[in-house]
């Protein structure tokens, strides 16, 4: 008791309490985590699917379901939702500043293009069937520029957060001291406004797609995809809504964890909910997109 020292941060007493022992470096990594080589292959998977749907696409580019669910835009929310699901790779390893950085931002802006595509997609919808009559109004929002300005403008305005967070409070790798005998490294969020402030607004937009989505489900046409747009869109914001209380209330590696769990799984439902139905008439069902069945189905186009 008369010669106690204490030990430097990077180390910890052993048990004796009579000399200092290196601390364990903890972070998510494939060596540790079983978790992290199966988010890896889930993340493949899905992007492997993705770019499967795009080729689906390409190749039908001419079926009414392909051509009445705007193709360009289509490929838009196809490419960012790859883009999306393969951000998981910088959330897996050693945090470094320029990994934090980038996880944070790719994942936001990537999101936000996806989400910022089916609400344009969602209003595009609504406008359409608006827009029936010859002398509406609502005829002259109906245009190629539309829904490319809504992804543009909805974007821009995530890119500009993005833009003042790195300048003013950025991501960097922290080193957690106060858990016994290990050392977590993590990410500290720099500004934990633009974080929230990039969340909420891609569950504002998420929201508002849902919504409007809801208010046209029931509408008769045969190509209508705002029911696949509604059950998306509600996928994602239940994952996200029950991701976030957890991702606060958690540390470390948890939180990557928490945080790649709810990117895999609203893009997955984003993926699922509004492709595969389409992928499965396409190939399965010709038949269904076909000019008599949609003559038949909906006299009015006759």
């Amino acid at each position: 008791m008369e010669a106690c020292q204490r030990c430097p941060d990077h180390e910890w007493p052993n048990e004796s309490k009579n000399k200092c022992v290196v601390r364990n470096h903890e972070f998510f990594s494939y060596e540790t985590d079983i978790l992290a080589v199966v988010f890896s292959i889930i993340s493949i998977l899905l992007a492997l699917i993705t770019f499967f749907i795009i080729g689906i696409f390409s190749l039908f580019q001419k079926s009414p379901i392909v051509r009445a669910n705007n193709q360009n835009l289509s490929f838009i929310l196809l490419t960012s939702l790859m883009f999306s699901l393969l951000c998981v790779f910088l959330f897996i390893g050693r945090p470094v500043d320029i990994t934090c950085m980038l996880q944070q931002i790719c994942f936001g802006i990537f999101f936000t293009v996806a989400v910022s595509s089916v609400l344009a997609k969602t209003i595009i919808v609504c406008i359409a069937f608006k827009a029936t009559r010859p002398d509406s109004s609502w005829r002259k929002c109906v245009g190629v520029k539309l829904p490319y300005s809504v992804v543009l403008v909805c974007s821009s305005i995530q890119v500009l957060n993005a833009v003042i967070w790195l300048s003013v409070s950025p991501p960097y790798q922290e080193l957690n001291l106060d858990y016994p005998g290990k050392i977590i490294i993590q990410c500290n969020e720099g500004s934990v406004l633009a974080f929230y402030l990039m969340l909420g607004y891609m569950g504002f937009l998420a929201a508002l797609s849902f919504v409007l989505a809801f208010m046209v489900r029931t509408l008769p046409d045969i190509y209508n995809e705002a029911k696949y747009i509604t059950f998306s869109m509600l996928v994602f914001c239940s994952v996200w809504i029950c991701a976030i209380p957890a991702y606060l209330s958690s540390t470390g590696k948890n939180m990557v964890i928490v945080e790649i769990f709810a990117i895999l799984s609203s893009g997955g439902g984003i993926l699922i909910c509004m492709f595969l139905p389409k992928c499965y008439n396409i190939l399965v069902k010709p038949e269904v997109s076909s000019k008599g069945k949609l003559l038949q189905k909906c006299p009015q186009y006759k």
